[in-house]
């Protein structure tokens, strides 16, 4: 059946701190609605994802979805969450799907098993939502300020989303309870025009990022899916050849001399570039722009590192260090060592202190001993979701 998903992400959600709305704060450096929609991108059997925002945060979201292919243009919701939801609903109505997942943008660890389960709860029963067990001991608070005898919470389900509904179904219940919009979610709204919603199991690791607590939460929950952490090698050596500079770190260096290759030959992005490809085994510099092609000559050596960080970022990984050492007799490293580290730091968008660059000589032996050239060592170390 032909599924969409709309990401309810039109609110405010101040509490969470920053003075931004929770949707667009960076959770692991990524604005927590680009995480929530990868979350549903490329699952069998959905369709579209389709935002619905402010018109006040147009620039923060076209930000968070840049360069990121499958999702809808967003759409403007309204005042409220049932306003918003109905706005997703209409804009769908020109090629209606068979079912709808409505999900909050602040809970961006749905899993691939829960969509499944809410598709085929969906298709199965007309409504369904993912709920938890109470865990705690519910009690009623009476107006005195003390507490009385509560509902038992082995008959209490705390929901969550995504929401599934067969889009007609749900279409025409909001429709029909559009001026009651003091509901709070969308199995409310499908109960008020009649229908009965089912139940299936939901995921603790789905919650609802809410306050500054939350995101603390959330980044070690990030951090523990990245369990994989991998270390790779890089080196690279380029001899001097006439010039007046050389490119080391991605900064230009004045120089007796420059460095020849076919590229800028900047010998330090290009061990960082192969360190980066071995911790995904995705080959070497030389694979992914073969010197043979006439068009990286002379190219800018930044191009091939932060093609390799876009690498590790598609495999749903994130770069943890980068080291650098740069050996040779001429130049001095030191002077320039800040602005390379906060060079690189901006190729591959981490912070300055995840970069070291160190420098050395070679005691006047070999090559960069008789200053014929420049070599470079590097290492980097990624964390990675573990595959068995």
């Amino acid at each position: 059946m032909r599924t969409d998903v709309i990401v309810v992400a039109a609110g405010n959600g101040v509490r969470a701190g920053e003075g931004r709305p929770k949707q667009y704060r960076q959770l692991g450096r990524v604005p927590v609605l680009r995480h929530t929609l990868m979350a549903f991108l490329g699952q069998p059997g959905i369709r579209h994802v389709l935002p619905v925002i402010s018109p006040e945060h147009a620039a923060l979201c076209a930000s968070a979805l840049a360069g990121l292919d499958g999702v809808l243009p967003p759409v403007a919701g309204g005042a409220t969450r049932q306003a918003s939801v109905r706005a997703g609903l209409d804009a769908l109505a020109q090629d209606p799907p068979d079912l709808v997942l409505i999900h909050d943008a602040a809970r961006p660890f749905v899993s691939p098993r829960l969509v499944a389960q809410a598709i085929a709860t969906a298709a199965a029963e007309g409504a369904a939502v993912p709920a938890l067990p109470v865990v705690d001991t519910l009690k009623a608070l009476a107006e005195d300020g003390f507490l009385a005898t509560g509902p038992d919470r082995s008959a209490v389900r705390g929901v969550q989303t995504p929401q599934a509904f067969r889009y007609a179904l749900i279409r025409a219940a909001h429709r029909a309870q559009a001026g009651a919009d003091d509901l709070t979610d969308d199995a409310a709204v499908a109960e008020a025009a009649g229908h009965r919603v089912a139940a299936f199991p939901g995921d603790p690791a789905n919650f609802k990022l809410t306050t500054r607590e939350d995101f603390v939460t959330a980044e070690r929950h990030l951090l523990a899916e990245l369990a994989d952490v991998r270390t790779a090698t890089g080196f690279d050596v380029h001899a001097f050849g006439p010039g007046d500079h050389v490119m080391l770190g991605g900064v230009r260096i004045p120089h007796d001399f420059a460095l020849a290759g076919h590229s800028d030959a900047d010998v330090v992005l290009h061990a960082l570039t192969d360190a980066l490809l071995g911790t995904i085994g995705s080959g070497d510099i030389g694979h992914h722009f073969p010197p043979s092609d006439p068009q990286w000559k002379g190219a800018a050596s930044d191009r091939f590192l932060a093609h390799a960080a876009s690498l590790v970022r598609a495999a749903g990984g994130r770069i943890a260090h980068l080291d650098a050492t740069v050996i040779c007799e001429a130049p001095k490293i030191g002077p320039h060592r800040e602005a390379m580290r906060a060079r690189i730091a901006a190729i591959v968008d981490i912070p300055v202190a995840r970069v070291s660059v160190k420098a050395t000589t070679s005691e006047r032996l070999g090559f960069t001993g008789r200053r014929e050239g420049i070599a470079a060592l590097a290492a980097a170390t990624v964390r990675l979701p573990w595959i068995d």
